[in-house]
């Protein structure tokens, strides 16, 4: 090998499930496509799944342009339920909790509408994605509470800065 070259490490076991280490508290439920005879079903959220636990209280539709970073965001009392609905997007996440089991680790997830997936995401994570395609992607982002226009529990970093050991 080259002077450098670093050995991949695994992925996915033999039968396609995904291997990660998440951060504590972070849920993934990759669900499949159902092929129909006039397209593709796919179900985004159960209140049976325990991903989902807990009530809805809000939904948002988000779309990004190509190559578009949103990154850093967080919430003190917020859960986020994140499903791309079309493209491709990098999911990243740093657990910035001081008294988490998980404190200092990053999480990256890859979603894709081919192999789909709601990622839970709880208060105290820092969060960002990013546009991988060539086209605009979409998610839709599940609240457990109301956005509060008054008193936003919204709390952002840029996408390079020195709290968090990730580069966009």
């Amino acid at each position: 090998m080259l002077k450098g070259a670093r050995r991949d490490k695994p992925t996915v076991t033999s039968n396609g499930a995904v291997l990660r280490a998440p951060i504590d508290g972070v849920e993934v439920r990759e669900v499949r496509n159902i092929v129909t005879r006039n397209g593709l079903t796919t179900e985004v959220y159960r209140t049976d799944w325990p991903e989902a636990a807990g009530a809805v209280a809000q939904a948002l539709y988000v779309s990004l342009r190509p190559g578009a970073i949103s990154a850093w965001h967080c919430h003190e009392r917020q859960f986020d339920r994140i499903f791309v609905v079309q493209g491709s997007v990098k999911l990243v996440l740093y657990d910035g909790r001081e008294a988490s089991a998980t404190a200092g680790r990053v999480n990256e997830f890859f979603l894709d509408r081919a192999r789909p997936s709601l990622v839970a995401v709880p208060p105290g994570i820092w969060h960002g994605l990013q546009n991988l395609g060539a086209t605009d992607c979409a998610f839709v982002n599940f609240f457990d509470r109301l956005y509060d226009h008054d008193d936003p529990d919204e709390w952002r970093l840029p996408p390079r800065n020195d709290a968090i050991p990730y580069a966009f």
